[in-house]
């Protein structure tokens, strides 16, 4: 049936379709705000409680290695933006996907690197805590984004339009908490 032919009905029925029920990913997306935003506030809260051996601790941490994960993560973003945008092609959708699934890779590589130096100092007593709660947020923040990879690629391999929202919706969550992440754990 053409455009044309359709009953203005139809046509919202259509819309409906395309856009599908949304209530369970905006769910999804504020839980995930809210499991960081509570990490987070645990973070501060213990920072303030413990600014001395919070201080000392971040001299261990690597904000250039952090950085350019920022740089990554945001790219990857920006690839996702591309894939979900409606006058792109399944071509495009696939590749902007994959893309964004490898710059989610690549920030794996580079935040497993930057774990590799910290890890040592998280057993010293004095930076216990700090280095406790930090493996905890931007590990869970990790496996969102290996998570939220694979998904990427299997999105690329059958990219149905409500599939493509909804992953790319959920990665540039990812990117907003680490976009939030990073200048509390690292700048602060």
């Amino acid at each position: 049936m053409n455009a044309s032919a359709r009953s203005p009905n139809q046509s919202v029925t259509i819309v409906a379709e395309e856009e599908g029920d949304t209530l369970l990913l905006w769910i999804l997306v504020w839980s995930e705000l809210v499991a960081f935003g509570i990490l987070l506030a645990g973070f501060l809260v213990m920072s303030v409680l413990e600014p001395e051996r919070f201080a000392v601790a971040r001299h261990y941490l690597n904000p250039g290695l952090a950085a350019l994960n920022t740089v990554i993560l945001l790219s990857s973003g920006w690839q996702a933006a591309l894939a979900a945008r409606r006058a792109a092609s399944i071509m495009e959708v696939r590749h902007s996907l994959c893309f964004a699934a490898a710059l989610g890779f690549a920030f794996m590589a580079i935040k497993l690197a930057e774990y590799a130096g910290e890890i040592g100092h998280a057993g010293e007593q004095a930076l216990s805590g700090f280095f406790e709660i930090y493996f905890l947020i931007t590990g869970f923040h990790l496996l969102h984004v290996v998570f939220g990879s694979v998904i990427l690629l299997i999105v690329a391999c059958r990219p149905a339009r409500q599939n493509v929202l909804l992953i790319t919706t959920l990665w540039h969550v990812i990117d907003l908490v680490w976009i939030v992440m990073f200048p509390i754990l690292y700048l602060a």
